[in-house]
């Protein structure tokens, strides 16, 4: 496993390891504040005049964003802004509308998107539950080996301890012992094709992001939604999106 961490200032150097960060009870308070600010100021943004269309223009490998729970495809938006102004052209399902769906069925929509559109060497830019959907289109669904790689950004690959305390099942089914969570966990040759992005303090997933086997880069943001419009993330999103399309045609062994 590669993991890599980010200094406040400095650039991201790769260690075999990353200790644990202690975090004030205050500083955890404040961050989850500014999370949840964050979170309500990007569903009113969902309302504006930016469509999807914007996106669709570039000559570099496609990619395809899937957002987390409850979040429609514009909360993407500082990401798909940063890989579209690289010369990427980035699509979105808004049939995923929220992303209320259980993970099979949405990952079979996301493959039937690429189908459609006659999609290859895809580049997966996901958040939260959308790292799940990618990782299962990923080793259940693409018999074609249509996804390169993905970029996953705050995902519950282990699950959240929080899940158990959910009111509804489409939150409850985030456990670690959940049949699709479970059934993930235990596919690792996909792994080595993952970037796993997290902050050190995430407000809805306690036990981080890390993923074995995969890229692992731990960036110093705390939160679950304000990681997305950090300069940092976007740094750590297009340096993947290049080792993606340096790797492409090297065979799968060799990512």
């Amino acid at each position: 496993m590669t993991d890599a961490t980010a200094s406040e200032t400095g650039p991201m150097r790769a260690d075999r390891t990353a200790p644990p960060v202690r975090i004030s009870l205050s500083r955890r308070a404040w961050w989850a504040a500014l999370d949840w600010w964050y979170a309500a100021r990007w569903q009113l943004r969902s309302l504006g005049p930016t469509t999807a269309d914007d996106y669709r223009s570039g000559e570099g490998q496609p990619v395809v964003v899937i957002p987390g729970v409850y979040e429609t495809w514009h909360f993407m938006r500082p990401l798909m802004d940063a890989l579209h102004d690289r010369g990427h052209p980035v699509h979105v399902l808004a049939s995923l509308r929220h992303n209320l769906r259980p993970v099979p069925e949405s990952a079979e929509n996301v493959l039937g998107y690429l189908r459609e559109h006659d999609l290859h060497d895809v580049l997966v830019v996901a958040h939260s539950k959308g790292g799940l959907i990618g990782k299962y289109a990923m080793t259940r669904l693409d018999d074609h080996d249509r996804i390169d790689r993905m970029v996953a950004v705050s995902t519950p690959f282990a699950g959240s301890g929080y899940a158990r305390l959910a009111p509804v099942r489409h939150l409850r089914v985030f456990r670690a012992s959940d049949p699709v969570l479970a059934g993930l966990a235990r596919e690792l040759d996909a792994n080595a094709r993952i970037t796993s992005v997290y902050g050190v303090f995430d407000t809805l997933i306690p036990e981080g992001s890390a993923l074995a086997g995969a890229t692992n880069v731990r960036l110093p943001v705390g939160g679950h939604f304000r990681i997305l419009g950090d300069a940092r993330t976007r740094a750590a999103v297009l340096a993947a999106a290049d080792a993606s399309a340096g790797g492409r045609g090297a065979g799968r062994d060799s990512a």
